[in-house]
């Protein structure tokens, strides 16, 4: 606690915080929201051509809306973290390239799918499938490089794979979540499925990071045994193994077909945020893990000041779109249209 409030600086210090909470909280939102849609495509590849129909078409008015807020949080790094984004970007360029080229199949799917001949809808199923697969895994593995400090070693790198299964398994998870709630029937059933094919990788990969991530850092393992940090740390990954079991209970029970539908989305949004919260207090101050503060990489304080009337002029007009899409479209999907 003492080197966190030591890197503050006496003036100015509030602007970068305040910014990495917005970019930490852009990714926090992204993470749940398009994790379900790339959860999503992850199982498309499991159903029948009729189960792909509805499953697309409950991500349908929602999928391009989630991903702003990946848009949102790339754009505070590079404005606000310029130092920083030139090392993580670098240091990421591999994955970040395999994202983007997922990202982009399966937008492109998405649409030629249901345009294309009938003969040629099999190959776009597969794009988008496949598309999403790239896309989670890219994500999983920089998120292991980020929080292992770009470290070259082989522990660093086992890590960063072990994320990149984990994280896929999550957004499967976070996928038939959604389903649950936006189908019903067989669809449904097959969701409550697929979500127990899911929930044990999940487990495993939280239990994995949470002895892996102060094992690798010596940052991190301080925080963690350290007191007070252990008070505050240790009962996260706790809470979130309570929130899990909760979710497996619930897919045993018939409620989870009908007025509790909701309630594994939920938990599942518990659990992200309490890693989220976690991962947060383990790296802080840092924004390049071990290397980079958030102070030492932020702008001038006079272009916070400019860059932060715009954020606060840009965040409600993105939440709003994102409420409103999801207030007009809420309830069971319908048949898939053009």
């Amino acid at each position: 606690m003492n080197t966190m409030m030591s890197a503050m600086p006496a003036e100015g210090g509030w602007l970068p915080l305040i910014f990495m909470a917005l970019l930490g909280v852009s990714l926090l939102v992204y993470v749940v929201l398009d994790g379900y849609d790339l959860g999503v495509g992850l199982l498309s590849g499991l159903a029948t051509e009729q189960e792909r129909d509805r499953m697309i078409a409950s991500i349908g008015p929602f999928w391009d809306a989630n991903e702003t807020w990946l848009v949102l949080a790339v754009g505070l790094l590079l404005v606000a973290f310029p130092k920083a984004q030139g090392v993580v970007l670098t240091a990421l360029y591999g994955p970040v390239v395999l994202m983007l080229l997922g990202l982009i199949l399966r937008g492109a799917a998405f649409d030629f799918r249901a345009k294309s001949a009938p003969s040629q809808k099999r190959a776009w199923d597969i794009a988008f499938c496949s598309g999403s697969a790239m896309a989670s895994v890219a994500q999983g593995w920089m998120l292991g490089r980020y929080v292992s400090g770009f470290g070259d070693s082989g522990a660093a790198l086992l890590f960063s794979a072990l994320v990149a299964v984990s994280l896929p398994a999550c957004y499967a998870l976070l996928g038939a979540a959604w389903l649950l709630i936006k189908t019903e029937g067989d669809l449904q059933r097959r969701a409550v499925a697929w979500a127990k094919r899911a929930w044990p990788l999940v487990v495993a990969g939280l239990v994995a990071l949470s002895v892996a991530s102060p094992w690798l850092s010596p940052s991190i393992r301080e925080r963690w045994l350290a007191l007070p940090g252990a008070i505050v740390l240790v009962p996260l990954p706790l809470m979130a193994l309570l929130a899990l079991a909760t979710l497996r209970g619930l897919l045993n029970s018939h409620r989870v077909l009908g007025k509790l539908c909701w309630a594994p989305l939920a938990l599942m949004g518990v659990v992200l945020t309490l890693s989220f919260f976690g991962l947060s207090y383990s790296l802080f101050p840092y924004v390049v893990p071990d290397r980079m503060t958030l102070w030492d990489a932020a702008a001038a304080p006079e272009s916070l000041t400019l860059l932060l009337v715009g954020a606060m002029l840009q965040l409600p007009v993105i939440a709003a779109y994102s409420w409103f899409s999801y207030r007009v479209f809420w309830g069971k999907a319908q048949a898939l249209g053009y």
